[in-house]
């Protein structure tokens, strides 16, 4: 078994997969015609988003929306890169809502945490041992 993709439920797809292009620099690979599903482009596992009437429908109790959620739900997405300063800066500049700005953990990872317009937490992070 392996991890083959992640999908976040949002309120708009088109406009996730834009936020995400603008503030964290990855690129979108796919948006369904009927803008309910869309997928970036981030390597190996796929991060996808569909919108929250799909995930009704795949859920007939319903589910937690996180946009409208008052505090972060309890996951996140990880991304690594080099420079989590200027990563963190872009995203903010884009919309995105500081949680927590780049810091150095004991173990020597800088890590930060951001809020997305969609209610997505997502941790930014230099390699771990780098």
């Amino acid at each position: 078994m392996h991890l083959g993709y992640t999908i976040i439920y949002v309120p708009d797809v088109a406009a996730t997969l834009d936020f995400w292009q603008r503030a964290f620099g990855l690129r979108q690979r796919f948006l369904h015609d009927s803008g309910t599903y869309g997928e970036l482009d981030t390597g190996a596992t796929t991060l996808a988003f569909a919108d929250h009437a799909l995930g009704d429908s795949n859920f007939p109790g319903g589910h937690v929306a996180a946009h409208a959620s008052p505090q972060p739900l309890g996951f996140e997405i990880a991304l690594v890169t080099a420079d989590v300063a200027s990563a963190h800066a872009q995203a903010l500049a884009q919309g995105a809502a500081e949680l927590a700005a780049p810091s150095t953990k004991p173990w020597g990872q800088t890590v930060s945490y951001l809020r997305c317009p969609d209610g997505t937490l997502v941790e930014l992070c230099t390699p771990m041992g780098g």
